[in-house]
């Protein structure tokens, strides 16, 4: 009998990656699973989704905006609005069970298949769960976490260490691979390599840091720096770039400064990764996961503009282990740079946080979870015949 099961969330990479990995794992089990995916409209899952060869309906829903927004005046109206088609989806698609990952539309799809008695499963990212997948959490089936000791957030009973689901080609590098990295972003290989990333959109705080930098160094820095300065930064950047001389661009469209390498987005971020001695990130719940399964000494600068502060749990989780570092966002124009250079310069301290990194990677996280949705459908069924 096929199953049928929807995937809601999304709204950033960090949520639609691990959502297609567990959609992928789910058809490698059950093949002629039917799957629906549910976003929110406007956002880059709607683009992403079908490029993966799935369907999506989007929701009209919209995050609650931190600052004083006009925006804010629209919420109620479109969260009625997301409650309302949502429950139009449930009844055509009619799920046999529904996951949350996260994002702005997983909470109207997961609140209407509960008050159904349809199945539900939410996947949690982080160390600290936010207040949405706290209250979603009372009446779902199977909570999937991506961290120990999430007892205090969900009942005991329904928790799950799984790991967080990360894309097929995140894994600890080849020489080979290293190699094919360096000269897809034209690195000489006698040189160290660090890897500046702030997510999809961009990061104001690493962007301002690379700038000064660029302007204080003239580019001739004593190590390369591949640098995804995001979409979102896109004309500030180019502006900056035009106005230095020696700018070049390689084939893969990745600008050539100096020792820099720039780029809004990058495309291959195996081979950005494969190419790095160390990684400078936001400590998103989903880079996290990648960076422990490629094993990378990694210097953490959390987010301050998250809900309850949930990248600098996401990263204190490691610092704890003394798998990673953390500069806070506050300190990154004075601290950033010096953490870079100091583990450049002590081999033997970047060698123990990769060691340590990797003891915390689940590579088969995505497979997990999808054997845990399956098993609700057919503790279902049981109940059902009961």
């Amino acid at each position: 009998m096929q199953h049928r099961i929807i995937i809601s969330g999304g709204g950033t990479g960090g949520h639609i990656f691990p959502a297609l990995s567990i959609a992928d794992a789910i058809r490698k089990i059950e093949p002629e699973a039917d799957i629906l995916f549910v976003g929110a409209e406007g956002k880059m899952e709607m683009e992403r989704v079908p490029a993966a060869g799935y369907r999506i309906i989007g929701l009209p829903v919209a995050g609650l905006q931190r600052n004083m927004s006009m925006a804010n005046l629209a919420l109620p109206g479109k969260v009625l609005r997301s409650l309302s088609k949502a429950g139009k989806i449930l009844r055509s698609f009619r799920p046999d069970v529904v996951v949350g990952v996260g994002g702005y539309a997983s909470a109207p799809v997961l609140w209407k298949a509960a008050s159904k008695g349809i199945p539900t499963l939410i996947q949690e990212q982080n160390s600290y769960a936010g207040l949405t997948n706290r209250m979603l959490g009372r009446k779902a089936r199977r909570i999937c976490t991506a961290y120990p000791g999430m007892n205090k957030f969900f009942p005991a009973q329904k928790t799950v260490l799984t790991g967080n689901p990360i894309r097929d080609n995140m894994h600890p590098f080849t020489p080979e691979e290293r190699a094919e990295g360096q000269r897809f972003f034209n690195l000489d290989p006698a040189l160290p390599t660090v890897l500046v990333v702030g997510g999809s959109g961009g990061c104001g705080t690493f962007n301002s840091v690379m700038r000064v930098a660029c302007r204080s160094n003239d580019g001739a820095f004593p190590y390369q720096i591949i640098w995804q300065s995001g979409k979102g930064y896109s004309s500030q950047v180019q502006e900056m770039f035009s106005r230095l001389r020696g700018v070049s661009q390689n084939r893969n469209g990745i600008r050539i400064w100096g020792n820099i390498r720039n780029c809004d987005f990058i495309t291959r971020m195996d081979l950005a990764f494969a190419a790095a001695d160390i990684v400078v990130s936001r400590a998103g719940a989903g880079t996290i996961s990648e960076l422990c399964s490629i094993g990378k000494a990694t210097i953490f600068v959390p987010s301050p503009n998250v809900a309850e502060d949930h990248q600098t749990h996401n990263a204190m989780s490691l610092v704890d282990m003394d798998a990673a570092v953390l500069v806070c966002d506050s300190r990154a124009a004075t601290d950033l740079f010096p953490a870079v250079e100091a583990l450049l310069n002590d081999p033997e301290r970047r060698q123990a946080l990769e060691r340590n990194i990797l003891k915390m990677a689940r590579p088969d996280a995505a497979g997990d979870i999808a054997r845990e949705v399956l098993k609700l459908i057919d503790d279902k069924k049981h109940e059902d015949i009961q």
